[in-house]
């Protein structure tokens, strides 16, 4: 007989049922009606699927699993197919087309594998490999639970006595009659669990009660349609069939297994998150929390972390004042998405990025080593996850200008920023404004996120701003980090020529390209730098790369980005103010990917900082203005 596993959304939500069954009491005036019997022959389905009978004969349940609705969720998953086997208790296997490449996952029990065709390259997380390269001589030992009902079965098949059920006319799917079956929890349910609104729909076969269609919807605009086609029991699949099966010359490295279930949770817990829509500048302002010298506000819907101290201190204020979002950063980059590029470039991430640290970490300063040490610990993540996830904005790229002079209205200085990385991944949910006042050097403010300690957007205390574009030159990796390089620019430097000699003095890493501004002179300069080369463009200078200069001018982007900025300065030249510099920053000058936008003013140690949200790039969400004289009084005094 055939069978059918249940949608996981839906079944999080039996399961959840299930589990409040003892507190729960169902009152006697709201006695519920019979279920009719294709819902408890479906439920008998599931449960000889997902949890046999002890000793019964074992059988893998195959089918296409199709998404025929996904409100709510990412567009691009509606109409998606799947190939799924699962064989109780520990063993699926998974199968999915992505942009031209099969995707495929799978499990025998004790490990989980991950394989891309068309990269010919693949992934076995075993618990006997080490976690990290440092720890060579400790195994990860994370174990695979077994698949199954957290709920006894008895209770699974008094389900429809906690629900509504409401039947709706029979209904066609894969040419098939089928009776559907929506299912709602009874207010008890909802108040003894804290529900919110949520229904399940089953589209079952009238000729043997085999569910063909699951549906999900939680009453806030989420709503999920899968389809299983050709739902199946075959005779037990053989071991091997449960395995990675490599052709011939592909790459497959075994690795922590721990690597790859935390890479899955974290691609799914991503799915249908949107970061909500900043309101209206209200002026709202409170201390959030504090931690020894540093404390954690809120202003306007947007955070700021203030850190003082020697670097172990400010270390621990940062992880404890931020110890959520710091893991949040730590599961999306490091496991979300590096992990996941390991697909995309064939390439095993952790033994790139762990090389990568061998050869950068001699030249980052102790303090910045023992500051990310002490954020680890505070935070509660390994030493190894706080450093490697300090090496990533190796990657970064962007677009930067400087105006000032004659290109502006009165003469001031502008100096903008945009990145544009890596949005929709989870960094904007750890976006935050860190004013660092570290033990003997400068203060200064950065506008970065939650767990890094390196900066790519900053202005210090002496009115010197300054932004990062990335190049090309990964591999490169002997000299300072790109971001700690930065930071040592904003702790020591004084003036223009001071942050360009300490550019020029590195050692240098990839290639990067920056603009560094100085309020105090009203002078800029671009830098086109690798490790090897070092090139200064001044207001003005043209360059093979940058070929429109203009008078009280640095433009700094590429193609046809490029273009669109210096059309844009060249038609406003003479009359920027405040907003239209600002205006200067939005589509097509920034990219799809712009994550966050930034206004410096660097006379008066005035910023505006904008965020990408769920529905818009950074350049064109609410910027928020600082002042960074002002977030560096004493707390209390008039005017902060």
């Amino acid at each position: 007989m055939k069978a059918i596993q249940i949608h996981i959304p839906a079944m999080f939500f039996l399961l959840a049922l299930g589990l409040c069954l003892p507190a729960m009491r169902v009152q006697a005036q709201a006695a519920p009606t019979s279920p009719p019997p294709t819902l408890a022959a479906a439920i008998q389905h599931l449960l000889s699927v997902v949890a046999p009978e002890p000793g019964a004969e074992a059988k893998t349940f195959t089918t296409t699993l199709k998404v025929v609705k996904a409100e709510g969720l990412p567009k691009e998953l509606e109409g998606k197919e799947a190939r799924i086997a699962y064989q109780a208790p520990d063993r699926f296997f998974f199968e999915v087309e992505v942009k031209g490449d099969t995707l495929s996952a799978g499990s025998n029990g004790t490990q989980l594998w991950m394989h891309s065709a068309k990269k010919k390259f693949g992934l076995v997380g075993s618990p006997e490999a080490p976690r990290f390269r440092t720890d060579a001589g400790k195994v990860d030992g994370t174990k695979l639970p077994p698949i199954k009902l957290p709920i006894a079965r008895e209770q699974l098949l008094l389900l429809p006595l906690l629900c509504t059920i409401e039947t709706a006319s029979d209904e066609a799917v894969q040419g098939e009659t089928c009776s559907v079956v929506k299912l709602v929890p009874r207010p008890e349910a909802q108040k003894a669990m804290k529900l919110p609104d949520i229904a399940v729909t089953f589209w079952v076969r009238k000729s043997d009660s085999v569910p063909l269609r699951m549906g999900f919807a939680d009453g806030k605009g989420k709503e999920v349609v899968l389809e299983l086609v050709n739902p199946d029991l075959e005779p037990a699949w053989a071991d091997s069939q449960w395995q990675l099966q490599p052709g011939e010359g592909e790459k497959v490295e075994t690795v922590a297994l721990s690597h790859l279930t935390r890479f899955a949770s974290s691609a799914l817990s991503s799915l249908g998150q949107k970061l909500p829509t900043l309101g209206p500048v209200t002026g709202e302002r409170k201390v959030v929390a504090r931690h020894g010298k540093g404390r954690l506000e809120t202003r306007d819907g947007t955070r700021v972390l203030y850190l003082k101290g020697t670097p172990e201190e400010m270390g621990e204020q940062h992880g404890t004042l931020m110890k959520k979002e710091v893991r949040h950063l730590v599961d999306r980059i490091l496991y979300g998405v590096g992990v996941g590029s390991s697909f995309a470039k064939g390439t095993w991430f952790f033994g790139e990025i762990e090389s990568a640290q061998a050869r950068l970490q001699p030249f980052v300063s102790e303090a910045h080593l023992r500051e990310m040490d002490a954020l680890a610990a505070a935070a509660g993540v390994r030493v190894e996850e706080a450093r490697l996830a300090n090496f990533f904005p190796e990657l970064f790229h962007c677009s930067g200008f400087a105006i000032y002079g004659d290109a502006t209205a009165g003469g001031h200085m502008y100096h903008g920023r945009i990145l544009d990385y890596m949005k929709g991944v989870g960094l904007e949910q750890n976006a935050c404004v860190i004013v660092m006042q570290p033990e003997g050097a400068h203060a200064w403010v950065n506008l970065g996120y939650a767990g890094f300690l390196g900066t790519v957007t900053a202005m210090n205390e002496k009115q010197i701003s300054i932004g990062e574009m990335g190049g090309k030159g990964e591999g490169n990796w002997d000299g300072k980090p790109m971001a700690q390089l930065l930071r040592e620019v904003m702790e020591q430097a004084d003036t223009l020529d001071e942050a360009v000699e300490i550019m020029r003095r590195g050692p240098r890493t990839c290639e990067y390209y920056y603009v560094i501004s100085d309020g105090k002179t009203k002078r800029a300069v671009g830098i086109a730098a690798t490790p090897t080369t070092f090139e200064t463009i001044w207001a003005g200078d043209t360059h093979p790369k940058l070929p429109h200069a203009m008078k009280d001018t640095v433009l700094m982007s590429a193609g046809d980005r490029y273009e669109a900025l210096t059309e844009r300065v060249k038609n406003g030249y003479g009359k920027f103010e405040m907003e239209s510099a600002r205006d200067l920053m939005t589509r097509p000058v920034c990219m799809t990917s712009n994550i966050q936008s930034v206004l410096f003013a660097p006379e008066t140690l005035d910023f505006w900082v904008a965020n990408a949200d769920g529905e818009n790039v950074a350049s064109h969400t609410r910027y928020t203005h600082y002042n960074l004289k002002e977030l560096l009084q004493p707390e209390g005094v008039a005017g902060e």
